[in-house]
């Protein structure tokens, strides 16, 4: 006997994909001399390249300076400023204490006029 033929479809959205076949690289040729670079190249590159890096680091040594005078010049005007604004506020609350003294004599002055004694002044205060 014969087996009988199974009729199974697969899912066309499970189709695998192919990737394209992978080209040969092609190098272009060129003489090896050309490739490396000589030694004096070499030693002129790296000595230029350390003369630049000279100039960098003296450059940063001259920037490290002037922020350390700039950093010192703003915390001598930063104490100058609280002096002043400590001479303000003293001024200012001594100005305070001086209005509240004129205006307390103004108030005796006006109650010694309206008749009123020492003791019943004193007695109010209190």
């Amino acid at each position: 006997m014969s087996e009988p033929k199974l009729n199974i479809k697969e899912e066309t959205s499970a189709k695998k994909t192919r990737s394209p076949p992978k080209k040969a690289k092609v190098e272009q040729s060129v003489p090896r001399k050309k490739k490396l670079k000589t030694d004096a190249e070499k030693t002129a590159e790296k000595e230029k390249i350390e003369s630049e890096v000279a100039a960098l680091t003296a450059n940063l040594d001259d920037l490290k300076t002037q922020l350390k005078a700039k950093k010192a010049e703003l915390k001598a005007a930063t104490k100058e400023l609280a002096k002043a604004e400590n001479k303000k506020a003293a001024a200012e609350a001594k100005a305070a204490e001086e209005a509240k003294k004129g205006e307390a004599e103004d108030v005796l002055k006006k109650l010694l006029a309206s008749g009123m004694t020492a003791e019943e002044i004193l007695a109010k205060l209190q």
